[in-house]
């Protein structure tokens, strides 16, 4: 066995967390907020074991857990989001884990159902299905990157004896486009299609809209009473700093009624077994610490940084375009030469920045100038140009 000699490791940290103030300032393509940090929860963050294991409704045998918060949090997030008395939820490590827990739970209710959600839902959605043995049906979406409701009629009509699990979209990670719930819910209605869940994975534009709606975006939360669940993102708008969200659920899922576990004296209603009772500290920190007031401030200037970002491109030229309510500006996939410097997620159709608290005017003013700066040529171009050059050079001579 290979012993493991103990190293001074400062010269690392140091040097990572060079790296990450370097890289802070030019990443502005991922949904990431860091505006809020945690410096009051240092000792407990560095010196406390938190092992939130198992439901946070009851217990269990251990005692280092933070479950009586955790419930605070889920009870925050659902009355942000209308949820009735009869709610439910858990922190989870991120949307992607809340979405698994409710495609599982319409697993489990409906063995046959098939999963529809739209091209511009997020990646892990397709993988989820898959694990899960669901069948998948990808619907076609608008420009803005909703979900188009006739192209999913028509798919929910084709299999209209099937039970349905439409994974609805509160912000698209390319454009930020939300899908319209009640009009997805209107179209089971026709089809008579009862048996039928409908998640909304609102990781980034959730929260903002619950605190500050905008006129013309279609609601998604426990109002529409077709809404089963809804996933938010913490480390995303409440600045977790950490991978985390928030499930709610109208009603228990069919889970909670599972019996405890002896081994740890709670039920086995989570993803994971052990879950981090730290998340649910910064979690509860920054949805109490600053209250709604200071988070709808923390809205308002994310929109009108983005509302900056999408006029100060389009002045340069670039067919830059925003939804109302969005952080997110895209465009065509900027040019090459940009995203040497600085973090902007592209595919075939689009290009975006996302206008995160942290990012101000000065930092879409520094992506401006840098975008309207020639692209430069890569060390291979150079060395043919000047090679040409001299080519051309030795022709000219008499």
């Amino acid at each position: 066995m290979t012993d493991i000699a103990p190293r001074d490791l400062r010269p690392l940290w140091e040097q990572l967390k060079a790296e990450a103030a370097q890289d802070t300032r030019t990443n502005i393509g991922f949904p990431g907020a860091t505006d809020i940090t945690h410096e009051q929860l240092a000792d407990l963050m560095t010196g406390v074991l938190l092992n939130n294991i198992g439901s946070p409704y009851d217990r269990g045998h251990g005692r280092n857990h933070t479950k009586d918060l955790e419930i605070e949090v889920v009870n925050l997030i659902a009355d942000l989001f209308a949820a009735p008395a009869s709610r439910w939820g858990y922190v989870t490590g991120g949307a992607t884990e809340g979405t698994e827990h409710a495609l599982l739970d319409a697993r489990r209710r409906y063995p046959d159902a098939v999963v529809y959600t739209s091209a511009a839902a997020h990646y892990k959605i397709g993988d989820l299905a898959d694990k899960l043995l669901m069948p998948l049906v990808v619907i076609g979406t608008d420009d803005g990157g909703r979900i188009d409701v006739t192209d999913l009629t028509g798919e929910l009509a084709r299999r209209r004896d099937r039970p349905a699990v439409i994974v609805a979209i509160a912000g698209t990670t390319m454009t930020e486009a939300v899908d319209d719930v009640p009009a997805i819910a209107a179209a089971c209605d026709r089809l008579s299609i009862r048996r039928r869940r409908i998640h909304v994975d609102a990781a980034l534009s959730g929260l903002p809209l619950a605190l500050l709606p905008v006129d013309g975006v279609p609601r998604f939360d426990f109002n529409v009473r077709a809404v089963t669940s809804i996933v938010v993102s913490g480390h995303k708008f409440l600045s977790t700093l950490t991978p985390s969200g928030v499930l709610v659920y109208r009603d228990p899922p069919q889970a909670a009624l599972s019996a405890a576990v002896s081994y740890t004296g709670t039920a086995n209603v989570t993803i994971p077994g052990s879950r981090s009772g730290h998340t649910t500290l910064l979690l509860y920190a920054a949805l109490a610490g600053l209250g709604t007031e200071a988070h709808r401030a923390r809205v308002r200037r994310c929109r009108d940084t983005a509302q900056y970002a999408c006029a100060q491109l389009c002045r340069i030229g670039v067919d830059a375009r925003r939804h109302p309510h969005a952080f997110t500006v895209y465009f065509p996939p900027p040019p090459a030469h940009l995203t040497q410097r600085w973090v902007i997620p592209a595919d075939d159709r689009h290009g975006h920045l996302i206008c995160m608290p942290q990012v101000g005017r000065q930092d879409v003013d520094a992506l401006i100038a840098d975008w309207k700066l020639p692209m430069q040529p890569t060390p291979a171009q150079r060395g043919r140009l000047s090679r040409l050059l001299a080519a051309g050079a030795t022709r000219a001579q008499p």
